[in-house]
């Protein structure tokens, strides 16, 4: 059964605005993160906001949801200002939001996330059953195809997306963020949350939409409005402006220098896979040589992630042979593949590459700092010097190597990971998902690095969800599905309807 505030449109007075900034300031110790913003959110709108990592979308949103207070300026809701002294009085007014990063309880049941913290009880005690059932009617009613009473641990992470959108649609939104929701999303996946903010768009919620995945802007959104800096560069009509005008607000440079792809002459082969066969994946076969970029595409399930696991030594392959610069190699820990110069740059840089309350530096030098102590001492000049020459050469965004990686935005979370392993060398870089969340600033940026290491002789294999980047930038195209690799594309020989229908099955 769906909670009222699905099934009928909030009553807002005609020609008011659902939410209103006027002159929203926001300055943290050294830091002005929102600039004198100010903008109107209409009733039944989806309004997209777009901007490079740092640009201040996050500052906006928890200004927004209450996480943080703002220093001037004022917020109106309905016309009549308020003041947020936490988000529990974002809550109150029906203010929802869906973050990048699933907050959400692994340890409990899809059910007890949705109810947590309006937990269903008699005696004193969890009504689980009562609990399981509403969740499932919930669940159904939106569209999205999960089990209510499974473990969110036991989920993938696009679909603990959709339980957390679940629990904000059903919690009496009138104003509901999404933070890059797409990121993890299967193409299914997607269309059925797409179908949701349609959905609840007819019914009269307001709707902000963040991404970085430009054509969803165009595929969703009423009005899009530019941050660049902290600053609202300007507000656009989606049906009257384009891809190209609204990065050149965001990053203030032509498109021409965002998608950056160099032809590098291809060397000898540095890694040959046949007939591998493990957890998720089966008979896989292929070739990286030195200065290639190899595409791994599929859905999210397709064994993709499972094959570069194994080949990482994480997991145990059942069959198959792999050679590593022409000799046999055998991986039986992950340690064993970063000591033969092979490295994994994880799908979720927050929970697989990161410690997150630990130090830039610190993070920064986590593989090398057996090469960098002496008797079991780190050496700080060593330490400091490395540490600084990654932070400057991938043009990290932070105050100081000294603090923690959670405060820095996803791009330059994302940018330490990779140069933590650039700080170790390796011949092999394996990349799972690398853009997920950064901007098109960041992921240009990424793409150059990769062009770095190619040229340098290393070889890459690039898992990508989203078909543009991993069709753009790789020069051999495998295909995965159920398992198996079913089908490999020399670079864009191939138009993305027949990649799609080899991962699809049609």
């Amino acid at each position: 059964m769906m909670t009222a505030a699905l099934r009928e449109a909030p009553a807002f007075p005609a020609g008011v605005a659902t939410l209103e900034l006027r002159k929203l300031d926001k300055r943290f110790a050294g830091t002005h993160a929102l600039k004198a913003v100010s903008l109107s959110f209409m009733p039944g709108e989806v309004h997209a906001i777009v901007g490079e990592n740092g640009a201040g979308k996050s500052t906006l949103i928890k200004l927004l949801t209450g996480v943080h207070l703002k220093t001037s300026g004022s917020i109106l809701w309905q016309g009549r200002e308020v003041e947020f002294s936490g988000p529990q009085d974002a809550l109150a007014l029906g203010i929802n939001a869906v973050h990048q990063e699933v907050v959400l309880c692994p340890h409990l049941t899809v059910a007890a996330n949705i109810f947590l913290g309006d937990e269903d009880t008699r005696f004193g005690l969890l009504r689980k059953r009562e609990m399981n059932r509403r969740a499932q009617e919930i669940l159904d009613g939106l569209g999205f195809h999960l089990p209510a009473a499974a473990m969110l641990s036991d989920l993938t992470i696009g679909q603990q997306q959709l339980v957390a959108t679940a629990r904000a649609a059903s919690r009496g939104t009138r104003f509901l963020v999404f933070d890059e929701p797409t990121g993890y999303l299967t193409r299914a996946e997607t269309d059925q949350l797409f179908a949701l903010i349609r959905r609840l768009h007819g019914e009269g919620v307001t709707i902000i939409y963040i991404s970085h995945r430009m054509e969803e802007i165009f595929q969703i959104a009423d009005r899009v409005s530019v941050l660049r800096d902290g600053q609202l560069i300007g507000t656009h009509v989606v049906a009257e402006t384009n891809e190209r005008d609204l990065i050149r607000e965001m990053v203030n440079r032509p498109l021409d220098e965002i998608h950056h792809k160099e032809v590098i002459p291809l060397g000898e082969t540095l890694l040959e896979v046949t007939g591998l066969s493990g957890p998720g994946f089966q008979d896989v076969s292929l070739k990286v040589r030195r200065g290639e970029i190899v595409g791994l595409y599929g859905l999210i399930g397709a064994g993709r992630s499972e094959f570069v696991q194994c080949l990482f030594g994480r997991t145990h392959k059942t069959a198959g042979d792999v050679k590593l610069r022409g000799k046999p190699v055998e991986f039986r820990r992950e340690a064993d593949a970063i000591e033969s110069g092979i490295v994994l740059l994880p799908e979720s840089r927050r929970d697989q590459g990161l410690c997150l309350n630990l130090p830039v530096g610190f993070n920064l030098n986590l593989p090398v700092f057996h090469k960098i102590s002496v008797a079991g001492l780190i050496q700080p000049g060593e330490e400091r010097g490395r540490s600084d020459k990654q932070m400057r050469d991938l043009r990290i965004v932070a105050a100081s190597r000294g603090v923690d990686a959670l405060t820095l935005s996803g791009g330059n979370q994302q940018k330490i990971v990779i140069g933590k392993w650039l700080n170790h060398g390796a011949d092999l870089f394996i990349f799972d998902e690398p853009t997920v969340g950064v901007d098109v600033g960041t992921k240009a940026e990424i793409y150059k690095l990769m062009a770095v290491l190619l040229r340098a002789g290393a070889g890459i294999i690039l898992i990508s969800s989203y078909l543009p980047e991993v069709y753009d930038l790789g020069d051999t195209l495998h295909v995965f599905r159920k398992g198996r690799l079913t089908a490999s594309f020399p670079h864009k020989r191939v138009d993305h309807e027949t990649i799609l229908a080899e991962a699809i099955g049609t």
